[in-house]
């Protein structure tokens, strides 16, 4: 299989990550890479080789790129993966896939009349653990799955990451909510409406070198998030309890017969435990494929990469990742607003790996 040739767009903290485990995938190849500071573009390409782009409208002329990975901040992930639709690019965007849900639909509409695809993240829904649990839900295990518990206790950003401002500014909801939520949604289906509340619990804070700052936006967010099947979840997420506590990022699916629980929606090797509805849980075998491991940022890469080259379906969906948006939007307004709203889009749920 020829390798989908990559252009790498923000070489920021992420972009290491994703670089390294793209370079393990003979189906993908990094053409090069652009960041505003050519500094830090370079010394990706140092160690893994690969151009440096003078501009990301350079990058975007190369004919030799097929594929734009979006590693941007937040508030450039629309504007930089319409440049690249526009430019006859496809793209694969970090999450959250834009910061409006407005501009998640003109992105997905953009890509299906310019022939192109379009995915985002997250994609910790193909990993071992997540694609166990999917598959026993949709066995019928579980029975009628009607509650979803999920815990998202990310800790206090400015503990341990050099740049925190940009993550207090979208917050938690954005930042990682959307982990459980893809999740969920990968397996159940679309949200068909969002009853939230935000609150800001810790406004003054410290930087990692001691710089006081002052947070404004909500910290945390307590949401119900009723499907369009009928199961209703509930998503804690906050940027303020340890990210270390018991069964921190943690997610539990509860049915009729039965319930399933993972120690947690990203590791790929999580916990996965099965228990009658009244009984005690017992851990199950994690599937065979993908194997389980540490967490690979460039699965979303290589589904893409499969379904372009063979014409298999895609599993990680710009559709998914605007129906993601337009949940975290709900949840924001209907914590300013103090009602439900309503979902208007929907998805088509992706076929299990494997």
């Amino acid at each position: 299989m020829t390798p989908l040739r990559l252009a790498i767009i923000g070489c920021g903290n992420i972009a290491p990550a994703y670089t390294a485990a793209i370079k393990t995938h003979p189906e993908l190849a990094i053409v090069g890479f652009f960041d505003l500071d050519r500094t830090r573009a370079q010394a990706l390409a140092d160690v893994h080789g690969g151009r440096v782009f003078a501009t990301l409208d350079e990058a975007l002329a190369d004919p030799e790129v097929e594929v734009i990975v979006n590693l941007t901040i937040f508030n450039a992930h629309f504007d930089v993966s319409r440049r690249a639709l526009e430019a006859g690019k496809h793209v694969y965007s970090e999450k959250p896939l834009t910061l409006a849900a407005a501009d998640a639909r003109m992105l997905v509409d953009l890509a299906a009349a310019r022939g192109l695809r379009l995915a985002g993240a997250p994609i910790t829904f193909l990993g071992a653990a997540a694609q166990t649990a999917g598959r026993l839900i949709r066995a019928g295990e579980l029975g009628e799955v009607r509650v979803i518990y999920a815990e998202v206790n990310h800790g206090r950003i400015e503990t341990w990451h050099p740049n925190p401002a940009p993550f207090y500014a979208v917050g938690p909801m954005l930042d990682v909510g959307v982990y459980p939520l893809t999740l969920t949604t990968s397996i159940l289906g679309p949200a068909a409406r969002v009853t939230a509340l935000g609150k800001t619990l810790l406004p003054e804070r410290r930087t990692k070198d001691g710089q006081p700052f002052t947070i404004t936006a909500p910290d945390f967010y307590l949401a119900a998030i009723e499907l369009a099947c009928g199961a209703v979840m509930r998503l804690s997420v906050n940027f303020y309890v340890d990210g270390h506590s018991h069964g921190a990022e943690s997610i539990e699916f509860i049915g009729d017969a039965a319930k399933l629980w993972l120690s947690g929606w990203f590791a790929p090797e999580a916990e996965v435990k099965l228990a009658p509805f009244e009984g005690d849980y017992e851990r199950v075998v994690v599937a065979d494929v993908p194997a389980p491991g540490p967490f690979d940022w460039a699965m979303g890469l290589v589904d893409l990469a499969l379904s372009m080259r063979t014409g298999s379906p895609q599993r990680v969906t710009g559709e998914q990742a605007a129906h993601i948006v337009e949940i975290l939007e709900a949840v924001n307004r209907s914590a300013a607003e103090g009602r439900p709203i309503e979902i208007a889009s929907r998805f088509t749920p992706p076929p299990p790996r494997g």
